[in-house]
């Protein structure tokens, strides 16, 4: 089961600042109310060490009130960063080979498409677009959860993938052979071929796999308007819009901009030395 960690730090926020309001407004002054009656009716007669002791003890906040305070501040810290500005996320399969690998962690730009609520992701400041080529984290239409696909298709655009082979509004888009590779696959390793695909301004890796097997029966595609065709770098096997349509303006997340670490799957140790940007 996903856990919404947006939701989870929300509601944690809410609880701390919740607490520490209640404080504020009853607690406290209950405490202030039961020191002046120390102060008037038990302190006289007694010793400075024994009145600070008993003093110490009425202002005491309840510990459940002394966690809130402490993790209220760093809590909203954590929510502001990873909801308006970096968010961590993990790559959880192969369908970005060969830019992305499994255990990749990587940190998504939340700000460089528009300024969202956390949790419920409505867009309250307009930055940017998606621009054709890059990479982005979104939620696909069948499936709450994220997601990390290259952006090929473009509201408006009319997508063809046929033969291994993308047309973008009935243009042939370039792809320079680089060398043949073994690409692993459910089924073992099966051969295949490593290319550089130029997308606008953007030049990245594919790979294909060379059998003629797992064709789909449709291979055209109109993107609709706020809505944005996504497909993987691993051509061959990747769950994309070619299965389950176009995604909404309104289900993006953010840019991919960065691998800042990866760890092998199992008992691995993380290694921070396959760092980059992603392109």
């Amino acid at each position: 089961m996903d856990i919404d960690f947006s939701l989870v730090l929300v509601l944690l926020v809410m609880l701390c600042g919740g607490l520490w309001l209640l404080d504020s407004l009853l607690l406290r002054r209950s405490r202030m109310v039961a020191i002046d009656e120390y102060n008037r009716n038990q302190a006289k007669g007694r010793k400075k060490d024994e009145i600070d002791r008993s003093l110490v003890e009425l202002s005491k906040e309840p510990l459940v009130i002394e966690y809130a305070k402490s993790f209220f501040p760093v809590l909203f810290l954590v929510l502001v960063l990873r909801s308006f500005l970096i968010e961590p996320f993990q790559i959880p399969t192969g369908s970005m080979i060969p830019t992305l690998n499994v255990g990749d962690f990587i940190l998504v730009n939340k700000y460089a498409y528009g300024v969202r609520l956390p949790v419920i992701g409505t867009k309250i400041v307009d930055v940017d677009h998606p621009k054709r080529g890059e990479v982005m984290v979104f939620i696909p239409p069948h499936e709450n959860k994220y997601y990390i696909k290259r952006v090929i298709g473009l509201p408006g655009d009319t997508i063809r993938y046929e033969d291994k082979s993308l047309y973008i509004n009935g243009e042939a888009i370039q792809k320079d052979y680089i060398e043949n590779i073994l690409v692993n696959t459910s089924i073992g390793e099966l051969s295949g071929t490593l290319s550089n695909e130029i997308l606008g301004s953007v030049t990245h890796p594919t790979q294909h796999i060379d059998a003629a097997g797992g064709r789909r029966l449709r291979t055209t595609w109109v993107v609709p308007s706020g809505h944005y065709f996504m497909m993987g770098d691993n051509r061959d096997n990747s769950a994309d819009s070619r299965e389950w349509g176009p995604v909404s303006e309104e289900n993006v997340v953010g840019k991919a901009i960065a691998v800042w670490m990866h760890k092998e799957p199992g008992l691995n140790l993380p290694t921070f030395f396959e760092n980059r940007l992603i392109k």
